[in-house]
Formats: structure tokens, C-alpha cells, sequence
């Protein structure tokens, strides 16, 4: 069955929607990777399913824009913007999940958030920060759980079940008061907040709504797409409200290998800027599109693993943030 007309106007409005606004929030906080197997099209037997996955992203350069810029450079554009050395990211997140034969789905989320933070603070004490500055920024290194989210999914929009609905909600299980710390190099002890968008949680309830389709092109290939939306429904939104984001992804799969599924990904991020009282509404933000070759292997009937790469094509950030050169996800997904 090849896309009909609606379909693909569907799908491209979608596609359209992710440039529509202004370029603006944490936009290269997160993973956009797509392991959603089901909205795949790769398990439609009915159960339960659990799936446990692994990513790593280390953002240690400094950009602006699409370019990357110096500490030096921010001072001349901006001697007051606030200038980060790093932050690594590690995420644990156990998912859970039944798909029933009358063609729908839930899944549930439960992140597990290993970051370590440091920012140098504003761009004119950055050459002054040292062990003997500690004011001149901050670090924080915590280890805490996230926040959950619970998606359905719903195939009632063609006869063969390829193409549907994904509906979620991003739930404030994260804790978003978590303090700063300042080991080396820096001295004495914090006792402000956090940034708002370091934190593990926002704080906010989130609706998440989009599409999904996939398709069997040949005996050998399978493609899908994924678009979803993501917005604030409930939460503190005068004190912090994240910017509104919306995730595109494209793949395609290799399915001639016995045990083995050669993948891969254009996955395509646009987040809103950031809002609120405590918000940064200057370095938020922005559109991120990551080539990701991947593979999954059959171990068992029931157990597979996948791991991935993702790697940075186009980077435009608001304001000065930092990015990853590369994220790696690694996981372990079994069916009952």
C-alpha cells in the first residue's frame, strides 16, 4: 500500500510545523531518538513488553546560532550573558508496556537523570573563576529520578492499522528544587536553585499529541515516520514554563538479516524558548537535525538489544548553549 494524498499532506504539515515559530529553548537537553517499537511497526503481537534503555550525551561545545563560538566571543557579543562549561547527561529509562490486539497501546516511562553541571557564570568573570572566585558560577552533580510519562497509541486511521495516533502526558514526578553544589574548583557551599532547565523535573503537566505511519516498501525495507507535539497544560507556568517542542523523525530498516536489523534515523527537534519568572529567555531554545545509524539484534524469541549514534547535521541554537558532539543509546527491550 503506497501513502495516499491525505496521508502525505498529514505527515508534511507536521514536517512544516516543526520550523513554523521562531528558533528558541534547551533545545540540545534531550534525546530525540525514537525506540517507540510499536508506532513502528515492529511489534504487533499483543502483551506486555518491557524495555530498558541507556543514553549518554555530553554537551562540552559552546554555540551560537549554528556556529560555535568562545568565551571570548560571548563577552564581545554579550558581557553579561551567562557562559557554561559543560554538562553530561546520562539517562536510565525503564519503559513498560502492553499492546492489545484491537490495535492500540500504552506504554509507561520512568526516566532515571545522572547530570553533572558547570557554568562559569557571566562571560565577564569567566577568566576570574577559580577556586578562589567560586562566584563566578557553579556546579551541581545529582542523581534522581525524572519525569514519567504515559503514551497511547491508536491505529484506527487505515484498514491495514499503519498509520495512527500517539497521545501522552509528561507527569511532574521529577524533582525541579534540586540545589547547587561547588566541588572543584570551586569552593564553599551553594544554596541557590539549580537553573530551571538543568533541573530533572520541570514542574509542569505536558500534553503530547501526534502522528505515526509505517510501511513494508519491499520484501527488505520497512520505513515509518513520527511527529509529535509537545505543550504545557498544568503547572507553575508564571514561574517556569518550558518552551513547547516538536520532535520529527524518519527512518528506515533493513529487514533481509535473520537476527539482525540494520536502522537508521533523521530525527528533527524544534523547541519554543523557555518562559516564566526564573526562566533563561536568552539561551534557550532552537532546531536540531541528528543522522542516527543504528542496529538491533534478536537474541532470544523474546529479547532483543539496540544500540545507536546519533551525530549532529544541523545545529541553530538561541542565544549561547551547549551541545553534544554525538549521543550514544544503547538498550534491552523484551516481550512477555
Amino acid at each position: 500500500m503506497l501513502l495516499t494524498r491525505s496521508t502525505i499532506l498529514v505527515l508534511l504539515s507536521l514536517w512544516l510545523g516543526l520550523f513554523h515559530s521562531a528558533a528558541q529553548a534547551c533545545a540540545s537537553c534531550g534525546c530525540s531518538l525514537s525506540t517507540d517499537w510499536e508506532s513502528q511497526g515492529v511489534s504487533h503481537t499483543g502483551g506486555f513488553s518491557a524495555d530498558l534503555r541507556y543514553d549518554y550525551l555530553n554537551q562540552d561545545q559552546l554555540r551560537h546560532g549554528t556556529n560555535t563560538i568562545t568565551p571570548a566571543a560571548i563577552f564581545a557579543l554579550n558581557n553579561t550573558a551567562e557562559v557554561e562549561d559543560y554538562t553530561k547527561n546520562q539517562y536510565v529509562t525503564l519503559g513498560l508496556g502492553y499492546t492489545s490486539t484491537d490495535h492500540w497501546s500504552v506504554n509507561l516511562l520512568l526516566p532515571y537523570i545522572i547530570r553533572q553541571h558547570q557554568t562559569w557564570g557571566q562571560s565577564n568573570g569567566v577568566i576570574g573563576a577559580s577556586s578562589a572566585n567560586p562566584n563566578a558560577g557553579y556546579y551541581s552533580d545529582f542523581y534522581k529520578v525524572g519525569d514519567a510519562k504515559v503514551m497511547v497509541n491508536f491505529h484506527p486511521l487505515s484498514d491495514n492499522h499503519n498509520l495512527g495516533l500517539t497521545l501522552g502526558l509528561k507527569l511532574p514526578t521529577g524533582d525541579h528544587y534540586q540545589y547547587q553544589t561547588y566541588p572543584s574548583p570551586f569552593t564553599g557551599s551553594g544554596s541557590n536553585l539549580v537553573d530551571a532547565g538543568l533541573q530533572p523535573g520541570t514542574g509542569t503537566t505536558d500534553l503530547i499529541a501526534g502522528l505515526f505511519y509505517h510501511q513494508a516498501v519491499s520484501r527488505d525495507w520497512d520505513v515509518f515516520s513520527q511527529a509529535t507535539y509537545q505543550f504545557v497544560v498544568m503547572g507553575p507556568i508564571n514561574n517556569y514554563h518550558p518552551g513547547n517542542g516538536t520532535n520529527v523523525n524518519l527512518g528506515a530498516r533493513y529487514m533481509s538479516f535473520e537476527s539482525l536489523a540494520p536502522q537508521i534515523q533523521l530525527n528533527m527537534r524544534h523547541v519554543n524558548m523557555d518562559s516564566g519568572v526564573i526562566a533563561d529567555t536568552v539561551s534557550t531554545g532552537g532546531t536540531l537535525i541528528y543522522l542516527s545509524p543504528g542496529l538491533s539484534a534478536r537474541i532470544t524469541e523474546q529479547a532483543s538489544i539496540y544500540g545507536f549514534v546519533q551525530v549532529p547535521l544541523y545545529q541553530n541554537l538561541i542565544g549561547f548553549q551547549l551541545a553534544p558532539h554525538y549521543t550514544l543509546s544503547i538498550g534491552l527491550h523484551y516481550g512477555f
